[in-house]
């Protein structure tokens, strides 16, 4: 997929936000010193990559720590064959596929001075999967690591991976930004508010609702990183107060995921010398449904409100016309495994013709027991913040379409994944924020239960071409198709 996702947008740490933000040159870009300031839209509940489930926590601290392995920041479309190294020097596979085993880097140290080490690396997994001594508050990733058996350190300098069964694309889970290495001798809940990494910045202070601050790492184990001297994100929710003090170039750039397409335009018509790039994301608009609630339990009420959305109207509304439809996967060209168009036309609800989808929606809404005089009171349960709001607005308008009327519960970011998990909810709007473009990520995490889960591990043992005649069926199922659009979004930067 291209390089659009939130948080892989900002896994190169700074070395990415240093050249969006001294634009144009590279010679420029590579420049030493200063400390990089970046408006940020929301405040999160921690400091904890493991335990948070949006771009607020992870943007900021990817620049913290390294992963295993990342993806190639110079080529724009993440694939398995863009894989590089990180703190791992090389890595190899058995030969029947279930072992991958990683030669990890010497010399390295964590930001306390202790040396990085496999047992390291084995406590982290140890600490995903809910094996280890210290324990997550909240898991919101665990479900990756389903095929995950063991991990095992060979001495201080090796760490390998045990699984169930193979699973080719493994590796690309532990090249996602959310998969960095903690220390083993930080207890978890120390990370929370004081994380220690072993990335080119380390971290100086949180202060809820106002800031975060991280300083140069002047012992980085990549000789010559970083360029700067530190990066500050000022936690600012109100878009119109940071573009304002964009202009007045009291900040550097946007940190990507708080701009949209439409502030883009306000920026660049208020401050002429600020430079907008707007980038395709592999982040769904999603409406979720609690199938164990009434009367989401029925599926031809699920099926009603599917066919109730124009979701041609959420792009033009909110991306000016900047957007693509999908279902579970990042449509093409963009996305490896989007599904052909010919199929999505073919889901319920995806067909361009929304007065015909509607009229159906009304007729399934009547053989209910619903119509204009009897209409659905319902809760649309959100996070509080103009990405999730905004079409969270929208869906409600189009609900009135097929008698269902619905009232918005905002809440805040430090509440909304631990509602989502408590399944605390009965229709909600989520932007569905997602770590990598693969089928095991996708379904694992978001969709399916292990026994589907293991269905489509095992069409996944070997190419790509043969797990995608599975992932497109299950999914021409009607099941999966929840995602309404695949969002757009800009990023600004000052140019000098």
């Amino acid at each position: 997929m291209k390089k659009q996702s939130r948080w892989r947008y900002v896994a190169a740490g700074a070395a990415l936000a240093l050249a969006l933000a001294l634009s144009p040159g590279a010679a420029v870009a590579q420049k030493s010193g200063g400390v990089l300031k970046i408006p940020h839209g929301d405040s999160p509940a921690s400091m904890s990559i493991h335990e948070e489930s949006t771009i607020v926590s992870e943007g900021p601290m990817m620049a913290v720590f390294n992963n295993l392995v990342m993806f190639d920041q110079h080529i724009a479309q993440n694939r398995l064959d863009t894989i590089v190294p990180d703190l791992a020097s090389a890595w190899s596979w058995n030969e029947d596929g279930t072992v991958l085993t990683f030669k990890l880097r010497q010399g390295v140290k964590w930001h306390d001075g202790k040396p990085f080490t496999a047992r390291d690396v084995k406590c982290t997994w140890d600490l995903l999967q809910g094996k280890g001594t210290e324990k997550l508050r909240i898991n919101p990733r665990k479900s990756w690591y389903q095929n995950l058996a063991e991990v095992t350190a060979n001495g201080d300098d090796e760490a390998s991976f045990h699984l169930k069964r193979p699973q080719p694309s493994f590796i690309g889970l532990l090249a996602s930004g959310w998969s960095p290495v903690y220390p083993c001798h930080i207890p978890a809940r120390d990370m929370r508010q004081h994380p220690v990494g072993t990335g080119p910045f380390k971290f100086v202070e949180f202060k809820p609702n106002e800031s975060i601050k991280l300083t140069k790492n002047p012992d980085y184990w990549k000789p010559g990183r970083p360029y700067l001297d530190g990066i500050e994100y000022t936690i600012i929710r109100n878009a119109s107060t940071w573009i304002l003090a964009l202009g007045l170039h009291q900040f550097d750039r946007t940190g990507p995921g708080f701009l949209s397409v439409a502030l883009s335009k306000e920026v660049e018509r208020q401050a002429p010398d600020v430079k907008c790039e707007i980038n395709s994301w592999n982040t769904s608009r999603t409406a979720i449904m609690n199938r164990a609630v009434p009367p989401f339990d029925n599926p031809d009420m699920r099926r009603a409100i599917m066919l109730a959305l124009d979701r041609k109207a959420f792009i033009d509304i909110i991306g000016e016309g900047q957007g693509e439809i999908g279902a579970t996967m990042q449509p093409p060209p963009n996305g490896v495994w989007g599904m052909p168009a010919e199929m999505l036309r073919s889901l319920p609800g995806y067909d361009p013709d929304v007065a015909k989808n509607r009229a159906q929606a009304q007729d399934i809404m009547k053989k209910l027991g619903y119509g204009p005089d009897k209409r659905l009171p319902v809760t649309v349960t959100t996070r509080n913040v103009d990405a999730y709001r905004d079409p969270a607005v929208i869906l409600i308008d189009q609900l009135k379409e097929i008698y269902i009327d619905g009232t918005l519960n905002a809440i805040d970011t430090t509440q909304w994944y631990p509602t989502v998990m408590r399944k605390d909810y009965a229709l909600a709007f989520t932007v569905t924020e997602t770590g990598l473009d693969d089928p095991d990520q996708m379904f694992y995490e978001n969709h399916l239960p292990p026994a589907l889960g293991n269905l489509l591990l095992s069409a996944g043992e070997g190419h790509h071409g043969r797990r995608e005649q599975p992932l497109q069926s299950m999914a021409h199922g009607g099941c999966l198709a929840r995602p309404l659009t695949i969002r757009r979004a800009a990023v600004a930067a000052q140019a000098r």
